[in-house]
């Protein structure tokens, strides 16, 4: 019997489990969208494949990969392993795939393996005592391995349909590769007490990779504090030694502070440690009230649907709240978000928080009744349905201009557009709304003793969606989130050309003028831009400026020499715009 009472009440019959194919189909159709038909799009997706493609490209050895550069400019936030990843998917990648179709494919790769740690690490917390539901007097309750079975696949299903991570999880980005170790971190300290080999090999993976990556100072948050739970949770279990449940060890509260220790060794060393302190309110012209209303509804659209469930856990489960299977995804979840109150990156921090979300979110099942379980249900239902109504709606009107109304405001949104039709993606799409309209008809039948059926819908309706998008709209996203309309028009101006000079140019920019336009990109010096004649003699024949830097301190141009020929805007921003110059001959 529990020392604490458990609010879990959980029959054999609940626990069935979700078969293999169906959940191995539902995470494909989220992971697989997005992969093809498509370049890298605005802003941190573009600007991180440029430095892959810069260090797959360097011939300047290991100081160019300890030293990422894009035409001068180190990447912000500071990060190797993810530009590493990428670059070496370009290297090994078959000449028939595209450099930035083979980027994809690894980073897609990581989101796998984050699904797959996040899973592993909730069947190993739901099998700890405490976690387990209560034992009926004359048997029947739920064994512990399809108990926790069962929590696990909730948890992954919570994940997947958690709104943020749709985008977040198909860019290659730092962020994605940190969601990837922060996940097997977790996984780490959740399984020591079962597999030591394992488990200490994914602490390591997990700590240095979030050095590596970027995020140091989250990862010695984690490993500090999952340190100092472990150490409790030992002292309670030496205490309790009744049990014959695997345990925590004497020194593994040591060898996760060892580990983080030694990843935080290295960022230091690599000059991945950097103060990015930026609390609500500090930034110029932006009251602390507007920083503090933009960050709640960031964090209540972002971790929907997984929120409302993990605060009823804290409710449901309060007197266990420092269990493990309890405090441990809790403090997953604190970190990140400090992080992202604390920081200019607030998304990509809350992104790490995700799978603690969905840890918690997955405790809530056990505890649900009957009205609460129809109440997600139906919520779901509505919002999903009507978001792939609107889906094909849009499409519709993209496709024929009826209804007219969406056919003008698909006009103003996307300007310079031409839709075009696929019979492959629009065959994609008729299965999966046909397999949502099946999953609907599953779940209102009589299957209601499955644990992990409340968050069948919340998550197939998130995967429906997102196919959706990336197959009726990928052709209207990728020309309203890239950079290829506005470099297309610029390269119709210049043409052939040996070089192009740039003056301070934004990283994405850079990154798309390389990738879209194969610009050979040349920093203005500032003996160019401020008109001394032996560098003008030697300068590009065009000239790109951001109209941002016009006036910066630092930043010049002796204008007698040069032309202006126009502004080039992006189609679908009122202000992303570049300046070109052509150089006078004298």
């Amino acid at each position: 019997m529990n020392a604490q009472p458990t609010p879990a009440i959980v029959a054999q019959s609940a626990v069935r489990r979700l078969p293999r194919l169906a959940l191995l189909l539902l995470c494909a159709a989220y992971l697989m969208p997005g992969l093809l038909g498509r370049g890298p799009w605005k802003s941190a997706d573009i600007t991180s494949y440029g430095y892959m493609a810069a260090l797959a490209r360097s011939t300047e050895g290991l100081a160019h990969w300890l030293d990422p550069l894009l035409l001068g400019l180190r990447p912000d936030p500071p990060a190797l392993l993810p530009y590493w990843i990428g670059a070496a998917a370009i290297k090994i990648a078959p000449s028939w795939v595209h450099p930035d179709l083979a980027v994809r494919i690894a980073f897609a790769l990581l989101l796998w393996g984050a699904f797959t740690a996040t899973w592993y690490a909730v069947y190993h917390l739901a099998r700890t005592p405490n976690a387990q539901p209560v034992a009926f007097a004359f048997g029947g309750e739920a064994q512990p391995t399809d108990y926790a079975r069962a929590i696990a696949d909730g948890a992954l299903l919570a994940l997947i349909a958690c709104l943020g991570l749709a985008q977040l999880g198909h860019e290659t980005t730092p962020a994605l590769a940190q969601l990837f170790f922060i996940a097997h971190l977790f996984y780490g300290v959740a399984a020591l007490p079962y597999h030591r080999v394992g488990a200490t090999l994914a602490l390591c993976v997990g700590a240095l990779g979030l050095s590596l990556s970027g995020a140091p100072s989250v990862g010695l948050g984690l490993a500090a504090g999952a340190a100092l739970l472990v150490a409790l949770d030992h002292r309670r279990e030496v205490a309790n030694a009744s049990s014959d449940e695997p345990r925590y060890r004497a020194m593994a509260s040591f060898e996760i502070a060892g580990v983080a220790l030694i990843a935080i060794g290295v960022a230091v060393a690599l000059g991945l440690w950097r103060w990015q302190i930026a609390l609500p309110g500090q930034q110029e012209g932006r009251p602390l009230s507007a920083d503090l209303r933009s960050q709640a509804k960031l964090l209540l659209w972002f971790t929907w649907p997984a929120w409302p469930l993990a605060l009823w856990t804290l409710w449901r489960w309060r007197r266990q709240l420092t269990a493990r299977h309890v405090m441990l995804p809790l403090w997953f979840a604190l970190v990140p978000l400090a992080a992202t109150w604390t920081t200019d990156f607030s998304d990509r921090s809350l992104l790490l928080a995700l799978p603690a979300f969905a840890t918690l979110a997955a405790f809530a099942l056990p505890t649900f009744r009957r009205s609460a379980a129809a109440l997600v249900d139906w919520f779901t239902l509505l919002f999903f349905s009507g978001a792939a109504f609107i889906i094909w709606g849009y499409w519709i009107a993209m496709q024929t201009g009826v209804p007219p109304k969406m056919a003008a405001s698909i006009t103003r949104l996307v300007p310079g557009f031409a839709p075009t039709f696929s019979w492959l993606n629009f065959g994609f799409a008729i299965v999966a709304t046909l397999a949502w309209g099946w999953l609907v008809r599953w779940r209102t039948g009589r299957h209601r003793a499955a644990l992990w059926k409340t968050l069948v819908l919340p998550g197939g309706g998130a995967a429906l969606c997102w196919l959706l998008g990336t197959t009726l709209w990928l052709p209207a996203l990728d020309h309203a989130l890239s950079y290829a309309p506005q470099v297309r028009a610029i390269g119709e101006r210049i043409g052939t050309t040996p070089c192009v000079s740039a003056l301070a140019l934004t990283r994405p920019h850079i990154a798309a003028l390389q990738f879209h336009g194969h610009f050979n990109l040349k920093p203005l010096a500032a003996a160019a831009a401020a008109g001394a004649d032996d560098a003008v003699d030697t300068a590009c024949p065009w000239l790109l400026v951001s109209p941002d830097a016009l006036g910066r301190p630092g930043v010049a141009i002796d204008f007698s020499r040069w032309q202006l020929v126009g502004s080039f805007r992006r189609p679908t921003s009122g202000s992303d715009d570049i300046f070109l110059y052509q150089r006078i001959a004298r």
